[in-house]
């Protein structure tokens, strides 16, 4: 495969750093560096397009996707109730697509005949940057180089960094691979590889340690509007990116968001990762809260089980796809009457309901009460549930008989 100038999806982390380089010396091509800034902080991008361009890049381009990342991705995210595998908020899974977008929407504008990630061959983000550039484009060619070249560890990624003059942070004493975003930051290798070790305490940045967060419960409450959150604390927010941004301070704050899982990756392994998420957590936390006020039985036990199957394609990179936009179309459908407020309580880690409210409520006083009110009959009950035990019933006498 030949390339003449290819658009790569830039971090300015160690793997994407020494791709530069790596793709002038083997393709002789250009390099057209692509950044979304989606919340990971002004540490991560200060000096970027001069690090891109000191390292060999010909044209860098850094877009500000926080405000479209919230609102398009993650308020979909927190809308479907998607968690995967019970624990993981699918912050770096969510934001895949919307970067590969970004870099497909440069590679176009500036010509390019390729586009090149930095993802191992074992990992997930292949497949969700990949599937993107087949839904988008699927005339650009891929060069994925960890596939071909001979680098087989992030030591060896690091010598051939030190090779050729590309700075760098990692070093082979501070291994760990991390992911940050305005929803998250991931954490992985290093002591992680090994589920029977214990979770280091200096790999958290995100949340202090629930033993040292404030000896004192502190409460926050959370509004939404169709299943969107739009306000903290009876404050309506100026942004999507500023609610988050403050949510995620509270939380961090209480230790609110951490999770240590073992999951399943898309290409079949298992692997081991730490994921910080605060603000995230509080609102998915609200959210549910607040849906058990406002949806009817039926309608929520079957937006559980389209849930499961949400996340799960938001984890294996299809979102692009006919399907990921049918069932938010339903999800949208459901979200009509998700609105209102919920406070939570927050101490050292932990969250719990103090108040739900809103005014599409299904919640009834006078039903549910354990005082008798003539709007519900109890003598309907024994018809009720006659009918529910009929087959029941039927099933016990038959065996009875055959003994």
């Amino acid at each position: 495969m030949t390339a003449k100038k290819v658009a790569l999806a830039y971090s300015g982390g160690l793997d994407t750093s020494i791709i530069i380089p790596w793709l002038k010396e083997n393709y002789q091509c250009e390099v057209v560096a692509v950044c979304g800034d989606i919340g990971q902080g002004e540490d991560e991008l200060k000096g970027l397009e001069a690090k891109a361009r000191k390292t060999g890049a010909s044209e860098v381009h850094i877009a500000d996707m926080r405000e479209e990342f919230v609102t398009e991705y993650l308020w979909r995210l927190v809308r479907a109730g998607a968690v995967y595998e019970h624990k993981y908020l699918l912050g770096t899974s969510v934001a895949r697509p919307l970067l590969a977008k970004k870099q497909v929407e440069v590679a176009l504008a500036t010509g390019c005949d390729a586009v090149a990630h930095g993802c191992t061959g074992k990992g997930n983000d292949q497949v969700r940057f990949e599937l993107t550039y087949k839904a988008l484009a699927p005339h650009l060619n891929v060069i994925a180089p960890w596939r071909e070249w001979n680098i087989v560890s992030r030591e060896d990624a690091i010598e051939y960094a030190a090779k050729h003059n590309v700075p760098i942070s990692q070093t082979t004493t501070k291994i760990y691979s991390r992911d940050r975003n305005i929803w998250h930051i991931s954490h992985e290798g290093g002591a992680l590889e090994d589920p029977a070790n214990a979770a280091p305490d200096e790999i958290w940045m995100l949340t202090c340690s629930p033993k040292d967060a404030p000896d004192k419960p502190a409460e926050v409450t959370i509004g939404f509007e169709k299943g969107r959150p739009v306000s903290v604390n009876g404050k309506r927010a100026a942004s999507a990116v500023k609610l988050l941004e403050e949510l995620n301070k509270i939380g961090g704050e209480h230790g609110i968001g951490r999770i240590d899982l073992v999951e399943n990756r898309f290409v079949g392994m298992k692997s081991r990762g730490c994921y910080e998420t605060p603000g995230g957590t509080l609102i998915v936390q609200a959210h549910r809260e607040l849906e058990a006020l406002t949806l009817d039985r039926n309608t929520l036990h079957y937006k559980q089980k389209l849930s499961l199957d949400y996340a799960e394609m938001v984890y294996n990179g299809l979102w692009f796809t006919p399907l990921r936009e049918a069932l938010d179309a339903f999800f949208e459908a459901t979200s009509q009457t998700t609105t209102g407020e919920v406070t939570l309580r927050l101490y050292k880690g932990n969250l719990e309901p103090v108040s739900r409210k809103s005014p599409y409520s299904l919640y009834s006083l006078n039903i549910a009460s354990f005082t008798m009110g003539a709007e519900y009959d109890q003598k309907d009950a024994q018809g009720f549930i006659n009918l529910i035990g009929l087959p029941i019933r039927v099933r016990a006498q038959a065996a009875k008989q055959g003994q």
